[in-house]
């Protein structure tokens, strides 16, 4: 594979504004972490990312689009109550998600789509902060009939740039303004940070050194608190820019001194200040037990405090607080933190100017490495037309198109010859080009806009023209997608709908293409969704199609969405020149739910005709089972070179008196096998004609995840995209991530486990002890004991160098007694994984490759191990090299490749013609790169 290793593709990635956890605790009633756990992310640029903790995989599972001059400042979660089902079971609240930003609007997100709800509006000013009303708890004791009928949804209270508060309703699935709890001050103090204390106070930090607390049903002011004045030399008002509340009602506060202030809930008195910054603290998160505070400046530090609990008290705050450590994660300021404490899950984010959000361990603090995700976006902004040698990439609403030269031995660099800018205010979704490099498709939430490529010589040079593509009117997208040989576009809308546009040649001289006027509707299979809190009567949030991919030929479109479900439609006869370009066929309705209900005229249906070709769903599809995660990667293997021709029109069918406008219901042959990679490190490959009942092909079969090498299933970072080589015969496709490149030989079967760990040089366990120990690395059987979510522990040598303790006393004869041994995990003894017995029968080989005498090598070697012999290495080097001839053999050794050489990587495309060898253009977008302010130098630091 020859690889353009490219940093010349800009993408300036947005600095985080704004972070916030869809729920604060765990279950109540099962005590597990809630599976409809999200983590907003906002942006500079106006784009929300949603990501998937899953027990620690983080997966950016949407994007919101934002547009130009908007930006996120602000986000809040909340929870409608409990609802009561038809069969009398209690159904989740549905989550709702709100973000604010230089307006005096407040927008409420739709989670299933991705668009704007609704905003609100009011009488007051641009809004700065807000926050969402605590939950509703039922009391213990019902002191009257009115608080029965008591509001018991969650409002939100907004902080202006004037000093207002306004309370905005949230009641009936709707946002609209309420009422003023505070009026502006004399002073016009902006109001910085805003917090509930209660269900029914409400604490704001305001810019003139001052914390109001306010009654929100009546408004009256409770309490007002001043920090006083600043320091000498400086700025004379304070800025407290963030408040919290902890559990027990104590107040907190972080202000432009870098100080971390305690006020008693009751007497609103300080109790305690900390300086833990050298400059302002622009934002803390408070842990759910209340024992810890993670703090976040313009210093860049992120500092742990915690309470130390006097004696005899036990209450969540009560007692003296003290500054643990500080770190500096991140290069710039930090600007935003969020915290959740639950069962699986116990991490602390931040985030910053500097675009990195930040996992930092709150329960296993000092016992796990923090974590970095991803600052480049999960799907890559990235196209290319290999015939052409076109690189498009884009980014908000600007798209830029390059042309890579061949290496010819010259130095010849890539050249830029079009730039665009959308007009409009919305972002770009998706782009995508054909392959042959001559019809552009831009996508964004409000329309899909087609363009015409050309390319003329000129004595001056290469001259690269754009003009708009004659279309009819295209509803916006979230995904579009070209077939290769440019004919279709699949359009994935926001609302999960798939549609097809087919593109015809009007002049095969000039290559001018048109847009037939009507879209070819998909359906989808109907499926019921379990209830969730993201998933109601609004709409379906794992309804939503995140990756689509035509197979080489152009007749079959496989989608996968977040639920892990799949559809396939095939392309019904061949393309017919002399038939009418659009037809409207009826036909009768399949379904059998359709024959039972309905009348005769229900039972028929419309199905749009183009040029003899009719779209329906494959009749294999069924046969796919659903995936345990969402779909990352979705693609379909190249046909090789010798694929049949396809025939000129639909010989054998002809039109008759009662079928006037025949058509052909040949489906398509070849070989029809995509790949697919979950959001749990989970790789099938689906063969669509020889898959059998479950669809999984024969490779996959033999070759499940369980066989896959340790620098595949043990990578945390997350599968972005693949990039196929057939080139000679070979059977590869290349899968990367943010920050490695892993190969993968379909033509050969993955070595044993047991092989492969002998191939790595590493320590000999048996075959029943390295599938329960793969298990637990590759997070089959959930996370680890002792995991939190953030990076992986810090090994117990660089904690603890030997634990035991002193026999004898005082006297000659003490003695030290090593514990060390208790400190070693032990394997389950489980029997041998199900899924490695059926493979190995699938290869035909036997369970054990070596019989008794293999096992009598791992045996003593072990043992040899424990005790310290010097046999050890002679047992281990014979196992080792009689595997290793058995690999070498087998050929065994190129099966699969990976390396970390690149990062952090913002997509791979291929580029240069398919029947050649294969070229790729890497694209890279490292951190350093990125185009930053001017940061906050430190009093030990040295400026560069």
């Amino acid at each position: 594979m020859e690889i353009h290793r490219s940093r010349f593709v800009p993408y300036p990635s947005s600095a985080i504004n704004a972070l916030a956890f869809s729920h604060t605790t765990k279950d109540k009633t099962s005590g597990e972490d809630p599976s409809s756990l999200r983590l907003a992310i906002g942006r500079a640029n106006g784009n929300i990312e949603i990501w998937n903790p899953g027990k620690g995989t983080w997966v950016q599972e949407k994007t919101f689009s934002g547009g130009k001059e908007r930006s996120v400042e602000g986000l809040a979660w909340i929870q409608e109550p409990e609802e009561e089902g038809k069969d009398g079971k209690t159904l989740p609240g549905r989550l709702r998600l709100f973000s604010i930003g230089y307006s005096n609007n407040i927008t409420e997100w739709n989670l299933a789509t991705g668009l704007p709800a609704r905003s609100s509006g009011g009488n007051h000013s641009e809004v700065w902060c807000f926050a969402a009303q605590p939950q509703w708890v039922e009391p213990k004791k019902k002191s009257s009939a009115a608080r029965e009928g008591e509001f018991r949804g969650q409002n939100l209270v907004a902080g202006c740039a004037d000093g207002t508060l306004a309370m905005i309703s949230t009641a009936d699935e709707d946002l609209r303004f309420d009422k003023l709890i505070a009026r502006p001050t004399k002073k016009k103090a902006r109001v910085l940070s805003v917090a509930f204390q209660d269900r029914n106070r409400v604490v704001a930090g305001y810019a003139d050194s001052t914390i109001r607390i306010f009654d929100s049903r009546s408004g009256a002011a409770i309490r007002s608190i001043s920090l006083g004045s600043g320091p000498k030399g400086g700025p004379s008002e304070i800025l407290v820019w963030k408040i919290r509340c902890l559990t027990n009602g104590d107040i907190v506060s972080g202000d432009s001194l870098g100080e971390l202030r305690f006020f008693g809930g009751e007497s609103y008195s300080q109790i305690q200040r900390l300086a833990g910054h050298e400059a302002d603290i622009l934002d803390f998160a408070v842990s759910s037990d209340g024992q810890s505070i993670f703090t976040g400046g313009m210093d860049r530090r992120t500092a742990l405090f915690k309470c130390d609990r006097q004696k005899g008290k036990k209450e969540v705050g009560h007692g003296s607080w003290v500054k643990v450590s500080h770190s500096k994660f991140h290069d710039h300021d930090v600007k935003a933190l969020a915290t959740y404490d639950g069962k699986d899950l116990s991490v602390a984010v931040s985030g910053g100017i500097d675009t990195q959000p930040i996992l930092v361990p709150i329960r296993e603090f000092g016992k796990e490495n923090s974590r970095s995700l991803p600052f480049l976006p999960q799907d890559p902004p990235l196209a290319s037309a290999p015939g052409s040698r076109l690189l498009v990439s884009w980014w908000n609403c600007e798209i830029r198109i390059w042309r890579v030269p061949r290496n010819t031995g010259a130095e010849q660099r890539p050249k830029l010859v079009a730039k665009m800018a959308l007009l409009g205010e919305e972002h770009i979704t998706s782009a995508a080009i054909s392959k042959d490099g001559l019809v552009l498709a831009v996508a964004t939430v409000a329309k899909v806009k087609l363009f015409q490529l050309a390319s003329h010589n000129t004595p001056k040079g290469e001259k690269f023209s754009i003009s708009k593509l004659h279309s009819p009117s295209l509803p916006g997208a979230q995904l579009v997608h070209f077939s290769s040989n440019g004919k279709w576009l699949a359009i994935i809308t926001p609302t999960a709908k798939v549609h097809l546009a087919r593109l015809v040649s009007v002049d095969d001289c000039t290559q001018q293409w048109t847009v037939l006027p009507r879209l070819v509707t998909l359906e989808r299979f109907p499926r019921t969704a379990d209830p969730s809190a993201l998933n109601g009567l609004w709409g379906n949030y794992y309804d939503t199609i995140t990756h689509a991919d035509f197979s080489d030929d152009g007749t079959v479109l496989a989608a996968g969405d977040l639920s892990g479900h799949i559809d396939v439609w095939v392309v019904e006869g061949n393309e017919d020149p002399t038939a009418a370009a659009v037809d409207v066929a009826i036909e009768a309705s399949s379904s059998v739910d359709d024959e039972e209900s309905g009348s005769e005229d229900d039972q028929k249906k419309q199905s749009i005709v183009i040029m003899g070709q009719h779209w329906r769903q494959h009749p294999n599809a069924v046969a796919i089972p659903k995936l345990d995660s969402a779909p990352l990667v979705l693609s379909f293997r190249p046909a090789s070179s010798s694929s049949r021709p396809q025939p000129n029109g639909n010989p054998g069918v002809h039109a008759t008196r009662h079928n006037p406008h025949p058509r052909s219901h040949e489906l398509p042959g070849g070989e029809q096998r995509f790949i697919v990679v979950t959001a749990k490190h989970s790789v099938y490959e689906f063969d669509l004609l020889n898959g059998g009942y479950s669809g999984i092909s024969a490779w996959s079969r033999r070759n499940p995840t369980s066989h896959f090498p340790m620098a595949f299933t043990g990578n945390k970072d997350r599968a972005k995209g693949c990039v196929w080589d057939i080139h000679e015969g070979t059977e590869r496709v290349w899968l990367y991530g943010i920050n490695w490149l892993f190969m993968l030989d379909l033509s050969k079967d993955l070595p044993e486990p047991e092989t492969m760990l002998l191939q790595n040089g590493a320590n000999q366990v048996s075959a029943q002890e390295l599938s329960k120990k793969r298990k637990r690395k590759s997070g089959e059987e959930g996370p680890r004991k002792k995991s939190s979510g953030a990076g992986s522990a810090i090994p117990a040598s660089n904690v603890l160098s030997s634990v035991g303790k002193f026999t004898g006393g005082n006297s000659d004869e003490s003695q030290w007694i090593g514990l060390d041994a208790g400190l070693t995990p032990d394997f389950d003894e489980d029997e041998e994984d199900t899924r490695l017995m059926l493979a190995k029968a699938r290869r035909g080989v036997k369970a054990d490759i070596d019989g008794e005498e293999e096992d009598a090598v791992l045996e003593n070697g072990t043992e040899n191990h424990v005790n310290g012999d010097a046999a050890e290495d002679k047992a281990l080097s014979k196992g080792k090299s009689k595997k290793q001839e058995a690999v070498k053999e087998r050929g065994l050794r190129e099966s699969w490749w990976h390396t970390f050489k690149y990062r952090p990587i913002l997509g791979i495309v291929p580029i240069g013609e398919q029947s050649g060898p294969l070229e790729v253009v890497l694209v890279e977008r490292p951190s350093w790169d990125l185009d930053l302010p001017p940061r906050l130098v430190g009093n030990h630091e040295r400026a560069f």
